[in-house]
């Protein structure tokens, strides 16, 4: 007699990718999975991407729940607030003191962030319709926020997000800048002043070098600016290069000592670059 093939047993496809208690609903509504709840090849890739940033903030969550009962964590440019649902889902639905607060411009984005909420019972989101500058001094925010999260922020919106950060005494700012336009322009309007000031105009005399030149100096001076301010740094590239180049991650965590020369490096570089009317964007209060 022929003996019968055992069945193979069900294997879940999601099993490999879903954290405990994670709402499949979400991951739907974010189209990270499909309707239907599968996951494709590029989800799965964007998924990791997530996952990948979380493993770098839940240490900054974990440190201030272990510092105190509650948890406030404002994340700026939050578009479709991606980085806010996942991070409440995984990390703090549980935890009830904490909330979330998403900052963005579009109406239509924040509505649609607000709808989410309250479909999949997250009470403790707010959504925003401010800029970052605005939301500095908006009465719905608390005094203090303890994780300041600015994901691709364009161009100087990254800068309102570290004065945001500063004036409600974050202990964690995580950053990841995009388009730094502001000191590349400064750059290619005294060019021709710059060559004869000094020879290190040569880092930016081709255009396309003053793109990159100036993305690269505006990171290293809010780098500086944050040090000067008493913050701790780790930068890192968030993905690899192969996926995005707008891929620097800049961590700052509070130590409550500022670095003693960073004020006078930020002016020394202003002044040897001929950028000197940025000094209030980076020694300011």
């Amino acid at each position: 007699m022929k003996r019968a093939t055992p069945k193979a047993a069900f294997t879940d496809p999601l099993a490999d990718v879903l954290r405990p208690g994670q709402s499949v609903e979400l991951l739907k509504e974010l189209h990270i999975l499909t309707r239907d709840g599968r996951l494709n090849q590029d989800s799965r890739r964007k998924l990791k991407q997530v996952y990948h940033l979380c493993n770098f903030i839940e240490p900054l969550l974990n440190d201030v729940l272990g510092r105190q009962d509650t948890l406030t964590l404002a994340d700026h440019g939050a578009g479709k607030s991606y980085l806010g649902f996942i991070l409440y889902d995984l990390y703090l639905k549980e935890r009830g003191a904490s909330h979330i607060f998403g900052i963005e411009t579009r109406d239509d984005l924040v509505e649609r962030s607000r709808a989410l909420a309250a479909r999949l019972g997250f009470p403790r989101m707010s959504f925003l319709n401010e800029t970052v500058a605005e939301s500095t001094r908006s009465a719905v925010l608390p005094p203090t926020i303890d994780i300041v999260t600015a994901l691709h922020a364009c161009n100087t919106a990254t800068d309102d997000a570290i004065q945001f950060a500063l004036a409600k005494h974050a202990r964690h700012i995580v950053l990841v800048p995009c388009c730094q336009a502001e000191v590349a322009a400064v750059l290619r309007r005294h060019k021709n002043a710059s060559f004869g000031k000094t020879p290190l105009s040569e880092l930016w005399r081709h255009p396309i070098h003053t793109r990159e030149f100036g993305s690269h100096l505006t990171n290293v001076l809010r780098c500086l600016q944050l040090e000067a301010h008493g913050y701790q740094l780790t930068v890192t590239e968030l993905v690899g290069w192969e996926h995005s180049m707008k891929n620097e991650l800049i961590i700052a965590t509070q130590t409550g000592t500022p670095r003693g020369n960073a004020r006078e490096r930020i002016r020394q570089i202003l002044e040897e670059l001929n950028l000197q009317e940025l000094e209030a964007r980076f020694l300011g209060p």
